[in-house]
């Protein structure tokens, strides 16, 4: 959990250091995701690193919390919606830094293959710390597309990569599709110019390009028409328009 671990806390510090010195009114710019400023973008983050340090630290009890939310689907809604509303920015800010650091407090003492219970299907610690790190990645695109600044990528991008691949089942299941047989081999070169590989090296459909790009596309941050990708085969169009690496609706995550 130590590699995970230390590359979440990276990817949180380098949004962390995008954030920190803007000013109030700036943190009310808007984000390509809508209705969404800057400020909502972290507290929407604080949020999740605070549901997931409970699911992580307490199981029992956030089962509990979910069961009794998804009693009322419009409760657990008005919940994700309103806390933490009312802060300032600053106060996001601080809300963020509290919850992820102790989410990480946590996950590093875990065994990586520890089932963790979530909102969608249950993941292994290891899957559940590189869900965190999606997220924050994915909500701090919205950030730098909003801010018109532009992130080098990170070698932190296999991380994302690899959960987009693992998900393609997933991607098909939330929207209840049957999820095909056909094998699917993903190509990425990272930002380093290394390649890496996923599926069988036979499969005739196929996903190749940059990281990046795939990444940008599985977090659902892109349409993959505005990509550089190579898709060929049925199966791979077909997944890479409706890819989703992260559980929940839809749109959005």
């Amino acid at each position: 959990m130590e590699q995970i671990c230390n590359d979440l806390a990276m990817e949180q510090q380098e949004l962390d250091a995008v954030v920190a010195n803007l000013d109030e009114a700036t943190w009310e710019i808007m984000t390509p995701s809508e209705g969404w400023d800057i400020k909502e973008q972290i507290r929407h983050l604080a949020y999740f690193e605070n549901r997931a340090k409970l699911a992580a630290s307490n199981q029992e009890a956030f089962k509990q919390w979910f069961e009794e939310m998804l009693q009322d689907p419009n409760t657990m809604t008005k919940h994700v919606e309103t806390t933490g509303k009312d802060l300032t920015a600053g106060g996001t800010l601080k809300w963020w830094r509290e919850e992820r650091r102790a989410l990480l407090s946590v996950l590093a003492k875990m065994d990586r293959k520890k089932r963790l219970s979530w909102y969608g299907p249950a993941l292994s610690a290891m899957s559940f710390a590189t869900a965190r790190l999606m997220e924050t990645w994915a909500h701090g695109q919205d950030i730098v597309d909003a801010l018109g600044v532009r992130r080098k990528p990170t070698e932190r991008l296999r991380h994302i990569a690899h959960l987009g691949v693992s998900t393609l089942g997933w991607s098909y299941i939330n929207r209840k599709m049957e999820v095909p047989d056909t094998p699917v081999r993903v190509e990425l070169t990272g930002p380093s110019g290394d390649m890496w590989n996923w599926g069988p090296e036979e499969a005739k459909d196929m996903v190749k390009g940059l990281a990046e790009d795939f990444c940008l596309v599985v977090v659902q941050r892109r349409h993959v028409a505005d990509t550089d990708l190579i898709i060929n085969g049925e199966t791979a169009q077909q997944w890479m328009s409706i890819a989703q690496a992260y559980a929940g609706p839809l749109t959005g995550s």
